[in-house]
């Protein structure tokens, strides 16, 4: 592990943990939680346009909002999606056509430490894009619980294409803990992508919801609405080369991590989950730098 990921580990981490990257620990809601999800062979992204998730909340994000000033090394940006302008941060690299990466943030807002955790990227050259989404930040629109969410990732994806000297070819994604998540769901929606990473995204909606039910706004009584919040159950929908991070401390990450994979390698896809030393913020920096190696061989 290099200079670059010891900095991400003294920095950037640590901001984020003091940021709401994970929610609290909160009573379970009382929903049925299956012993295994079942594995849906339909298409996630034909599934997404006929589906619409039911909120039983309709508010912004359960994290307090965060200004949305561009850190150092960034520039503001506005997107649009749904109808309504939401905001990223951009990197734009000198060298061109570069390389470029959606970075998903963890926990439920956008902080300015989240923007360390790219840094790898824009040490190697690739250009940069970090949205803040729906009902984040003050933003407009409603949380789903990375649902609707997905569609602003897709149209952050679609802007960051359009930059002038972005390599449209050589477009990826990643995302650490709900990013993660994030991360898998937009690369099973798109073929935009020439590969993912997911670090530390859960893949088991039913799991996550059941830690964390101040999360919930949706209609827990639907299986429906886990499934289609759950990769491990559309694994086979992959629309690129895909790696799963996780933290060989992080016990109930890895079942669901090594199935959803499995299930992908089952229908032939390049799909591969991965433990790496250390907890959900400590096994970052060496996940990044297997995440750039991966998309270099890409």
């Amino acid at each position: 592990m290099g200079d670059r990921a010891t900095s991400l580990t003294r920095r950037a981490i640590l901001q984020i943990m003091g940021a709401a990257a994970i929610p609290s620990l909160a009573r379970a809601e009382a929903f049925s939680i299956p012993d295994t999800p079942p594995i849906l062979l339909e298409d996630y992204a034909v599934a997404r346009a006929a589906f619409r998730t039911h909120l039983t909340r309709i508010g912004p994000s359960p994290d307090p909002a965060e200004p949305l000033d561009a850190p150092s090394g960034a520039t503001r940006l506005a997107y649009a999606s749904d109808g309504r302008d939401l905001t990223a941060w951009l990197s734009l690299p000198a060298d061109r056509p570069a390389p470029a990466v959606v970075y998903l943030h963890g926990g439920n807002v956008l902080g300015a430490g989240h923007w360390d955790l790219t840094q790898v990227f824009r040490q190697a050259g690739y250009a940069v894009i970090m949205p803040a989404l729906r009902g984040e930040n003050g933003q407009g629109g409603a949380f789903s619980g990375f649902y609707d969410e997905n569609a602003d990732v897709l149209a952050a994806a679609a802007c960051l294409a359009e930059q002038p000297g972005v390599d449209r070819g050589r477009l990826f994604v990643a995302g650490h803990s709900i990013g993660g998540t994030q991360t898998l769901l937009a690369a099973m929606s798109t073929g935009l992508f020439r590969g993912a990473a997911s670090f530390s995204g859960p893949t088991n909606a039913w799991r996550f919801f059941a830690r964390f039910p101040e999360m919930i706004a949706f209609d827990t009584g639907s299986a429906r609405e886990f499934q289609m919040r759950s990769p491990l159950c559309f694994a086979t929908s992959f629309k690129c080369p895909v790696r799963i991070f996780y933290g060989s401390e992080e016990k109930r990450m890895a079942g669901p991590s090594q199935l959803t994979a499995a299930r992908a390698r089952e229908a032939g896809l390049n799909v591969a989950a991965a433990a790496v030393a250390g907890d959900h913020f400590s096994s970052l920096p060496e996940e990044t730098e297997r995440a750039l190696a991966f998309f270099a061989s890409l």
